[in-house]
């Protein structure tokens, strides 16, 4: 790395400064080589640590990209995401606090859209409660495998009794994969220990590094849930704020009309369990007239669900990286 980057510091999903997720925004990733971006993200050590290729928006042009970098180009910034382990296609909290960013440092307005390897995310701000509020508009999931209750509950070190048998377990991607895992309550939620050796063989079987559990047994009766979050494949052992996973949520929630409706509004606690609280707002629609039919839960069904996440970003700290 022969020049200097300036980078920014955010907490995502926060009402207030080292609370929610953290992340960190390197400036002019196009001057850098994609093993100095994954060195600066194992530095850094967040979960995700993202990269705005420039300063400048695209402006609708064809053009390619490498293999990693599959998504659509169009208008938009470009920006990639870095784990201390390796390059995703897309994450929840890096694209808000990516968007927040941007504006603040760029001039961007209160749409802003991101484009990542799984296409281009759009990203609006709305007032709400007097507080500046980004939401995204993540791609339409597709709704996996189901696994037993047996099967995860070993994954947590659960009985699996843990697991609310009412709910599917199940595989939901809105971009990043993740195993989403029906709790009774926050008693099993406060004891999940990952075990390991039955993480890594779920993995080779499942192939997805996310696991989230959640239970409909928020701290505050204004929320609608609690959830944790681990992902030890990408050297995460628990993430305090998820955007991602939250999604998934969001579009299995409406999937599967668990307010017997196929709109969703919900707000889900994480981090806290980690000194990092964290409040994601969700918002959902499933168009599918027949959501549980008999091909309900077949492996990579898909279905016209609009979802979108939203929280605040909060500015930490600013430097440059020499």
């Amino acid at each position: 790395m022969s020049a200097e980057h300036r980078f920014h510091i955010v907490d995502v999903f926060a009402d207030r400064r080292y609370a929610g997720n953290q992340l960190a925004v390197v400036e002019d990733g196009a001057s850098l080589s994609d093993e100095e971006m994954l060195d600066i993200a194992r530095e850094m050590n967040y979960s995700e640590t993202t990269f705005v290729e420039t300063g400048e928006e695209r402006e609708g042009v064809a053009g390619r990209r490498p293999a990693a970098r599959r998504g659509s180009l169009g208008d938009g910034y470009d920006v990639r995401i870095f784990t201390p382990k390796e390059e995703i296609p897309f994450a929840g909290h890096p694209t808000l606090g990516t968007a927040a960013v941007l504006r603040e440092e760029f001039g961007a307005g209160d749409e802003v859209t991101l484009n990542l390897p799984v296409g281009r995310i759009p990203v609006e701000v709305r007032e709400e409660g007097g507080e500046e509020v980004l939401w995204m508009t993540q791609n339409p999931p597709e709704f996996g495998e189901t696994l037993t209750p047996e099967r995860v509950a070993e994954v947590l070190s659960l009985d699996s009794s843990d697991v609310d048998d009412e709910w599917p377990v199940q595989v939901v991607s809105t971009g990043l994969p993740a195993v989403l895992i029906p709790l009774t309550d926050r008693d099993a939620l406060g004891r999940i220990a990952v075990d390991r050796r039955a993480y890594d063989e779920l993995l080779a079987d499942v192939g997805v590094e996310n696991l989230f559990p959640f239970c409909p047994d928020p701290r505050d009766g204004a929320n609608d849930f609690a959830a944790r979050m681990f992902a030890l494949g990408y050297n995460v052992p628990e993430d305090p704020a998820t955007g991602s996973a939250n999604g998934c949520l969001a579009g299995y929630l409406a999937r599967h009309r668990y307010f017997d409706s196929p709109e969703v509004t919900a707000t889900v606690e994480q981090g806290y369990e980690m000194g990092r609280p964290s409040l994601l707002h969700l918002e959902a629609r499933d168009e599918d007239e027949n959501p549980d039919g008999e091909a309900g839960d077949a492996e990579d069904e898909t279905g016209d669900v609009t979802v979108r996440v939203g929280g605040r970003v909060v500015p930490v700290a600013d430097g440059t990286l020499r």
